[in-house]
C-alpha cells in the first residue's frame, strides 16, 4: 500500500511523548522521516539517559505506522548529546567521565581501517570474517561504514534485523558470520543524510543494542578517514587493535599514515597492516605485474616497528565473489586468492588477536 508523508505524521501523532507530553512530532523527536511507497523508515532522537523510558514509544509509533498498511516500517532510536552541566565553582568532586565498556559477550575488538576510500577495506573485512569462521572462530562483523555500507550485498544478506522487545536488535548471519548493518535499516540506494550526533547515535546502538551472542572476535568496517564514526568506536567501545589496509602507491600511503596516527592518539594498539591489491597475474600468460607498485606498505610497517599481516593480490575473482554475494573464501575456498586471507586469519589468531 502506497503512504503518503502527511498520513504517517498523523499517525505518529498519535503516541505521545512521555517525557514533554507532547504528540511525538510535536516534540521534535521524530526525525529523517522517509516515506517511499509502502516503505516508512524514520528516527526517534532522544536524551542518552531516556533510552529506556523511549523504547516503547519508539515500538507504539512503528505500531502506529504499520496500523496504516505500510508494508515495512523501520525506526531507529538514536540518542542526541546533552548539554553539559555548568562548571562547579564551588570547586567539589568531578564525576570521572565514562571510558571505553567493553560489549557483553565479546571477547575482542578488531577495527579495519583505511586512510582512504578505494584500498578494498571492505571486501578485506567480508573475507577475513569468513576466513576466521571457517578456522572456527566465533566471528561478528559489524559495518560501522554508515555512509556507504557494503557489507549486505557482500555477504549475501537482506531482510531487517527483528527486535523482540523493542530494545535490542538481533542480528543477521551467513557464512558463519553474525552481522549488522545500517544498510539493512534503509533500501538499497537510499542516502543515509545523518549529522554527527545521529551517526554517533546509531553506531552506540548497533554497537551495545545488538545481541551479537558469545564471540570470540568483533571485525568493525570502518568508513575510511578519521571521523566521527572512529572516535565514537575508540571513545565508547574497548578496541583490542585496528588493522589498517592500504594499497601501495604513495597517495593511499599518505592517507594510511594519518590513520595510524589517529589510533595512537586514541591509544588502539596497531596490529599490523594490509597490503592490498598488491600484485596482479595475468589470467592469459601468468606474467606478474604490480599495477600500483610495491613494498611501500611493507617499509612502512617496518619503519612503525608493526608486522605486515598479508599481502592480497589484485584478482577480478576476488571482486566478482563480493559483488555476487559470497566472498571468495567461500565461494573459491582453494583460490590462491582465498588462501591469502586464510593465511591472515591464522596469523591473527597466532598472534592471539582473533
Amino acid at each position: 500500500m502506497a503512504l503518503d508523508r502527511e498520513a504517517v505524521l498523523a499517525a505518529l501523532k498519535a503516541v505521545t511523548d512521555p517525557v514533554s507530553g507532547q504528540d511525538i512530532v510535536a516534540a521534535g523527536i521524530v526525525r529523517a522521516l522517509n516515506v517511499d511507497g509502502g516503505a516508512v523508515r524514520f528516527v526517534v532522537e532522544v536524551a542518552p539517559d531516556k533510552a529506556d523510558v523511549y523504547g516503547p514509544v519508539r515500538q507504539a509509533a512503528e505500531d502506529a505506522v504499520k496500523a496504516l498498511g505500510a508494508a515495512s516500517v523501520s525506526a531507529v532510536m538514536t540518542a542526541h548529546s546533552v548539554p553539559k552541566p555548568p562548571p562547579d565553582l564551588k570547586g567539589g568532586a568531578k564525576p570521572k567521565p565514562a571510558g571505553p565498556e567493553k560489549i557483553p559477550g565479546v571477547d575482542r575488538i578488531l577495527a579495519i581501517a583505511s586512510g582512504k576510500g578505494g584500498v578494498g577495506k571492505s571486501t578485506v573485512s567480508a573475507n577475513l570474517a569468513c576466513a576466521l569462521a571457517a578456522e572456527g572462530r566465533r566471528v561478528g562483523l559489524l559495518d560501522a561504514d554508515v555512509y556507504g555500507p557494503s557489507q549486505p550485498r557482500m555477504l549475501g544478506v537482506s531482510g531487517r534485523p527483528a527486535s523482540p522487545d523493542g530494545k535490542t536488535i538481533l542480528p543477521m548471519r551467513n557464512f558463519g558470520v553474525t552481522m549488522m548493518s545500517i544498510g539493512l535499516m534503509v533500501n538499497e540506494g537510499q542516502a543515509v543524510v545523518w549529522r554527527g550526533p545521529m551517526l554517533m547515535g546509531a553506531l552506540q546502538q548497533m554497537m551495545m543494542q545488538v545481541q551479537w551472542g558469545a564471540l570470540d572476535v568483533l571485525l568493525v568496517d570502518l568508513p575510511p578517514g578519521t571521523g566521527d564514526v572512529q572516535m565514537t568506536l575508540s571513545q565508547k567501545a574497548h578496541v583490542d587493535g585496528a588493522v589498517v589496509v592500504s594499497t601501495p602507491q604513495d597517495v593511499a600511503l599518505l592517507d594510511a599514515r594519518k590513520g595510524i596516527d589517529m589510533f595512537n592518539q586514541m591509544n588502539v594498539p596497531i596490529v599490523g597492516l594490509i597490503e592490498n591489491m598488491s600484485t596482479h597475474i595475468c589470467s592469459n600468460c601468468g606474467h606478474e605485474e604490480h599495477i600500483f607498485g610495491h613494498g611501500g606498505v611493507a617499509a612502512e610497517a617496518a619503519k612503525l616497528g608493526v608486522p605486515l599481516l598479508a599481502e592480497i593480490p589484485l584478482h577480478l575473482d576476488i571482486r566478482k565473489a563480493a559483488d555476487g554475494g559470497a566472498p571468495i573464501v567461500v565461494s573459491k575456498p582453494d583460490s590462491a586468492q582465498a588462501q591469502a586471507f586464510r593465511d591472515l586469519a591464522r596469523t591473527l589468531i597466532a598472534a592471539g588477536k582473533a
